[in-house]
């Protein structure tokens, strides 16, 4: 029996610190909410975690930028729902020009109403989306995915010849003869205009798709990232449990230890 060194009460607060540590890192779990609460709790884990958020964070992103598409192609159409009104009522001015029973006053009436409509699909023209021209014919590469990868969406010229004549101020239905050829240039304009919205619900449809795969993806990535990081609440609660007993159970245990050399005492008696 010793006095000066109690290796009893030294086992027993080892263990009682190890389980005090313990302890204290299930609280931290609990608390957080996060397994990793340190980088040595899953070093390789936290490296793989950290890469998949970047990786979802740019998902979201892009999801952002192909739903901003989406926005831009359907301002488009809707102008151009529009247009294709105005070409309507365009054509139909030049069958009504071409009446024989109408004279030159008629016929300069049909252009007031003529000359006016070309005057709106012209001003459609200049239209813009957040700074961005919506009829330039410029060709837009939307992202799509997290690494940047792109596809183009080829650019609706309103200012292209087959629409720039339909919209010439040459172009018009005061004559007979102006208004057969002002027919033929409205109807080409209609086709071309029936092609481009027809692109432009192709592109809608592929854009759709691309959104619904990103947050497919977006999805996965964030349960990859779930499942090494976050905790689980009812495992970790149950191992809270145990650590708690531990330390009490250990503080207990170290108090004993360290009552044990005062039996010392009795042998001095």
């Amino acid at each position: 029996m010793v006095i000066n060194t109690n290796i009893q009460a030294q086992a027993a607060a080892s263990t009682l610190a190890a389980s005090t540590s313990m302890l204290a890192r299930s609280l931290n779990r609990l608390s957080s909410g996060s397994k990793i609460t340190n980088p040595a709790d899953d070093a390789a884990g936290l490296a793989v975690a950290s890469r998949l958020d970047a990786q979802v964070q740019r998902l979201a992103a892009a999801k952002s930028n192909v739903g901003n598409a989406v926005s831009f192609t359907q301002t488009q159409d809707g102008y151009l729902k529009k247009i294709a009104k105005a070409l309507d009522r365009m054509s139909e001015l030049s069958i009504l020009s071409q009446d024989v029973t109408k004279g030159d006053a008629d016929r300069a009436l049909y252009q007031t109403e003529f000359a006016q409509i070309q005057s709106y699909i012209e001003n459609t023209a200049n239209k813009e989306f957040n700074g961005v021209s919506l009829f330039d014919g410029a060709t837009l590469s939307v992202t799509i995915d997290s690494e940047g990868n792109s596809f183009d969406m080829v650019g609706i010229d309103l200012s292209a010849s087959v629409y720039g004549t339909a919209i010439d101020s040459g172009t018009t239905i005061s004559t007979t003869t102006g208004a057969a050829t002002a027919l033929a240039s409205v109807k080409d304009a209609i086709n071309t205009l029936a092609a481009d919205r027809a692109t432009i619900g192709a592109y809608q449809s592929r854009l759709n798709f691309t959104s619904e795969q990103l947050q497919i993806n977006k999805e996965n990535l964030m349960a990859a990232s779930s499942r090494i990081q976050d905790v689980d609440v009812a495992e970790e609660s149950t191992q809270y449990a145990r650590y708690n007993i531990l330390v009490q159970s250990g503080t207990a245990m170290l108090a004993q230890a360290n009552s044990m050399p005062q039996s010392a005492l009795r042998l001095l008696q």
